[in-house]
């Protein structure tokens, strides 16, 4: 069987890429109420898109918390302002969940800084890092595997812009739910092909 996707990208050829984002609808999500309703639509899924944001720290050793949560199905994407609401008991079981997973890049450290807002047990993430050298692909970041298996750009500009902000621009909106909902992409076109090589046992972590 021949290889099907490239090993590694240039930035070069990335910009040469059509720019992909988020097709579906975007939810801001600011109130407990809002946060429940959101976690009720989103337990249908099997599978969904994580990510998160945090306003950046210029301050050496100082680290802000984690201000956004976003969590994506196919045709919604949820922006959780935990920097408004906390960590919610609705979020909580939905990252919780062992029914839903849970699909992005450096998943664990993502988990790590949510569980300072409340020490939650995680279950059912997926690592796309841990995924790809499966197929061959030595590239790591969410960007480079947007571009070798969707063949799309994602843009970055918004990701050291004010997570904390009162209003999240529309910007910031699209910027935050592609990231989450393009995990999920990549992880579904994954799954449509043979991986080169056989899946290792992994530990469970949390």
């Amino acid at each position: 069987m021949g290889k099907i996707y490239a090993e590694s990208i240039t930035n070069e050829a990335i910009n040469q890429l059509s720019i992909g984002a988020f097709p579906g609808e975007i939810v801001v999500v600011d109130t407990p109420e809002a946060a429940e309703a959101a976690c009720e639509y989103l337990s249908r899924f099997p599978l969904i898109g994580f990510d998160t944001e945090t306003r950046p720290s210029f301050t050496k050793g100082h680290f802000n918390k984690v201000a956004l949560l976003q969590l994506s199905a196919d045709d919604k994407a949820f922006l959780f302002r935990l920097n408004l609401i906390g960590l919610p008991e609705s979020v909580q079981r939905v990252l919780s969940s062992d029914r839903i997973a849970k699909v992005g890049v450096a998943v664990y450290e993502d988990v790590r800084m949510l569980r300072s807002w409340h020490r939650f047990p995680p279950k059912k993430f997926v690592e796309l890092q841990n995924i790809a050298p499966r197929y061959g692909i030595t590239d790591k970041s969410l960007r480079k595997l947007a571009a070798i298996t969707l063949n799309i750009r994602i843009s970055k500009a918004q990701r050291l812009s004010n997570w904390e902000a009162q209003q999240l621009t529309p910007a910031q909106q699209l910027y935050a739910a592609t990231d989450a909902w393009v995990g999920r992409e990549i992880f579904k076109k994954l799954s449509q092909s043979e991986p080169e090589k056989p899946e290792e046992p992994v530990s469970e972590k949390g």
